[in-house]
């Protein structure tokens, strides 16, 4: 548990092939189903108070209660995921903690020091801010609201998980508009 904002949910891993990552998570790990969007409908999106218009692809599984994230850019649009391999980096890039008081979170956040760098929002009551503060290297700070159709997709997701026999490994995600 964090002091600041409860249990960690998700771990998010920058990768170069996300197609090879789904791979060996299912392979190697036994994690998924994985639910795929090769570009990401993100709305609102700012990285240090500029809008840019960003292209992402994501898969999303769970291993028990926590999420696995993978990511792979696919622009040169700014953003903290583009930092991270720049840097040199690829794998654990930041830990999520998902609120459904996402304003007071935001706020006690920002009040313990932490200063919003990427933002943004996937679906309605979806929004998300990743903090600039940096722990272990190169990994940061998520939030992210959990509520409305996002948070109805990430509970498909998990649900989808237990019990998987290895059938199926790779879906679309589900249309936001209408789950």
């Amino acid at each position: 548990m964090s002091r600041f904002l409860g249990a960690i949910r998700q771990l998010g891993y920058v990768v170069d092939d996300i197609e090879a990552a789904m791979e060996h998570w299912c392979k190697v790990m036994g994690v998924g189903p994985w639910y795929y969007n090769p570009k990401v409908p993100i709305e609102d999106y700012r990285y240090d108070g500029q809008s840019f218009e960003v292209h992402n692809s994501v898969a999303l599984a769970n291993s028990g209660p926590v999420q696995v994230e993978l990511i792979q850019t696919r622009n040169d649009a700014p953003s903290m995921y583009r930092d991270f391999r720049l840097a040199g980096h690829r794998g654990l890039q930041h830990v999520a903690y998902w609120t459904q008081a996402y304003d007071a979170d935001l706020a006690r956040m920002e009040a313990e020091g932490f200063r919003v760098k990427m933002s943004g929002k996937v679906g309605a009551n979806g929004r998300f801010a990743y903090f600039d503060r940096e722990a272990h290297p190169g990994t940061v700070i998520e939030l992210s609201e959990v509520m409305g159709p996002k948070g109805r997709m990430f509970d498909l997701i998990r649900a989808a998980s237990e019990g998987w026999d290895g059938s199926d490994p790779v879906r679309p995600f589900p249309d936001l508009t209408s789950i």
